[in-house]
């Protein structure tokens, strides 16, 4: 109804004028109809506040006018952590309209972020809200944030990776570690243990400091090294040690075995023992042999001699009778 009437009010105000202003009523009815055709019907030509949606806001230019009358423009820009993709961000106020926004805006993109030494990004997206996880490399931990998160004013979180300490162990009683750094040990690094003199060493001779800044077992001990001989010196090792038939009957094999063996060998050395002593006396015999065999030709030889010398002298005997006839002459 009002949009019918609004038009006729300029025409038809003149002339009711005089006749609703015979009394005071009529009169202030009169005030309020001047005052809504001149201020209500003429601000309906003006444009209504620019709509600020879908990421697009008013300019801060635009932002500070109060009203948008015929033929003014506005500006429109895209919101915070958005940027202009294509389009127009102005608009002009027509017939108490706003022209068509081609204004189109889209998400920020981060970009990859800023490398960092021994960190390396788990990346599933660069643009605005999306969230990469952030790690070190073995034998470094990360301080600060271990996630990054894109804003409008780019990545957030703050995070470095530090390299993995071990705390320095506790001194060895009657022992010492090997370690003269400063430094706490560091990934991977290796500290060595010893004990003093008469002290055995009981568990890991090396530690090397791992993960999580532990070591892979406990400090060592140093106990005083036993020399008594008797039941009570035995280790706990032996001690604790369980004996069964099986080993018992093992046990029986073997030192029937050793002594075998032990026989064995007595009767070897006493066969190299009595060899010895022949070849010792073999060659006094030779020796004997040899000066009997040679008194016994001797002894032939002056036989033989002594025999032809008897035979030259006894002429009853041996002599020829030629011999015995020049011997009567």
């Amino acid at each position: 109804m009002e949009e019918l009437l609004l038009p006729l009010l300029p025409g038809v105000l003149p002339g009711l004028l005089p006749v609703l202003a015979t009394t005071s009523t009529q009169r202030k009815i009169t005030c309020v109809l001047v005052f809504f055709v001149v201020f209500v019907w003429r601000s309906e030509a003006n444009c209504p506040r620019p709509f600020q949606g879908n990421h697009k806001v008013l300019s801060l230019k635009s932002a500070l006018v109060n009203s948008f009358e015929e033929g003014s423009s506005a500006i429109m820009e895209c919101g915070t952590g958005f940027v202009l993709e294509s389009g127009s961000g102005s608009i002009t106020c027509h017939d108490g309209n706003w022209t068509q926004l081609t204004l189109t805006c889209k998400k920020k993109d981060c970009g990859p972020p800023t490398p960092q030494p021994n960190m390396t990004f788990n990346i599933s997206g660069t643009l605005l809200g999306d969230v990469i996880k952030v790690t070190c490399d073995e034998g470094y931990r990360i301080r600060g944030s271990s996630y990054k998160e894109c804003f409008a004013a780019g990545w957030s979180g703050i995070g470095s990776c530090l390299t993995i300490t071990c705390p320095k162990p506790a001194e060895v009683t009657n022992g010492k570690v090997l370690w003269d750094s400063q430094d706490l040990p560091k990934y991977g690094e290796t500290l060595q243990f010893e004990c003093d003199g008469g002290y055995t060493l009981t568990g890991e001779r090396s530690l090397v400091c791992g993960k999580g800044g532990k070591y892979q077992a406990p400090p060592p001990q140093c106990k005083e090294a036993s020399t008594s001989s008797s039941p009570s010196a035995t280790t706990p090792a032996l001690r604790d040690k369980t004996i069964t038939p099986a080993a018992v009957t093992n046990t029986s094999q073997e030192k029937s075995d050793i002594a075998a063996n032990a026989t064995k060998d007595t009767e070897k050395s006493d066969i190299a023992a009595n060899t010895t002593k022949d070849t010792d006396y073999l060659p006094v015999v030779v020796s004997v042999i040899c000066v009997s065999l040679g008194g016994c030709i001797v002894a032939i030889c002056l036989h033989r001699f002594l025999l032809k010398k008897k035979g030259s002298y006894d002429t009853q005997e041996d002599l020829k009778p030629e011999l015995l006839s020049f011997q009567n002459v």
